[in-house]
């Protein structure tokens, strides 16, 4: 992690994060950072540092950038991030339910083919 200061280089963010350039000027792209610009030079504020931890941390389970749009954008509603936290809570619930779901029907797909095997291997014996 990087030591507290005002801006940070865009070689230092993709160090950070180990993200490559091309994904923080997409990002920026999307609206989800906006850094400063120095001539050709970007400058990450900690505003943005912040945000590219949540985006790859809601890419990394499954959210869609306008979802974590959605959850970034209710950063600022004065209301001491109550809306944020409560949206941000029911969109994770519903990701662990859609991920046990899919984790029952990983389950069952694995124990049907591991009992397909099982007979392929008796048949082979037999021969």
């Amino acid at each position: 992690m990087l030591a507290q200061k005002d801006s940070y280089t865009i070689g230092e963010m993709c160090d950070e994060f180990d993200v490559t350039a091309r994904a923080l000027r997409f990002y920026e792209d999307e609206n989800l950072i906006s850094p400063k610009r120095v001539g050709t030079q970007r400058l990450y504020s900690d505003r943005d540092r912040a945000r590219v931890a949540w985006i790859l941390r809601g890419k990394r389970v499954g959210f869609s950038l306008s979802e974590i749009r959605e959850m970034l954008d209710l950063y600022h509603l004065g209301d001491q991030r109550q809306t944020q936290r409560k949206v941000t809570l029911e969109k994770c619930q519903e990701r662990v339910e859609a991920l046990t779901r899919q984790k029952a029907d990983i389950d069952e797909m694995i124990e049907e083919l591991e009992g397909y095997v099982t007979l392929l291997r008796e048949g082979m014996e037999k021969e």
